[in-house]
């Protein structure tokens, strides 16, 4: 019998191979974002080409152009971005609070490293003055290689 018993484990117990595994499966899950990234980097640094979204969009509007510039200069200071455009006169309709509403905003597209889109989000819901602001963000699928790396040494730190 105590043979039988060494060889069986009790109903609800995992032999150590079996944690081992689940550990090393859930630590996967939980860097593959890290992981893909830098795997990203290193085929585009050896290959020299361009890997579809390393770099995004960030759209975000603004309720009047100097609040808008200000967010910009400050993004543009702190290298969260490379390069900020300031459309003007965006016609917006919205639900809020259950009612419609209309207004006029400024929209700022921001060019940026996939990598600093949830710091510059976090960023802009501090400096931003709506409640909820509108930030989100569209990867860049194509582009040219100049303007790729002129992107990526505006945003090096000094």
């Amino acid at each position: 019998m105590d043979r039988l018993g060494s060889r069986c484990p009790l109903p609800g117990y995992l032999r150590p191979s079996v944690l081992i595994c689940l550990l090393i499966l859930a630590a996967s899950f939980l860097t593959y974002p890290m992981l893909r990234t830098l795997s990203l980097q290193l085929r585009s640094a050896v290959t020299g080409s361009y890997v579809s979204g390393t770099y995004s969009i960030v759209f975000v509007n603004c309720p009047n152009e100097q609040i808008a510039r200000d967010i910009a200069r400050a993004i543009l200071d702190k290298k969260l971005a490379a390069s900020v455009n300031i459309l003007p006169k965006a016609s917006s309709l919205y639900f809020w609070n259950g009612e419609i509403e209309e207004a006029t905003e400024i929209l700022l597209l921001i060019k940026t490293k996939t990598s600093k889109v949830h710091v510059l989000s976090s960023y802009i819901r501090l400096v931003h003055p709506f409640e909820i602001p509108e930030v989100f963000s569209v990867p860049m699928d194509q582009g040219d290689v100049h303007y790729l790396k002129w992107l990526e040494e505006g945003m090096k730190e000094d």
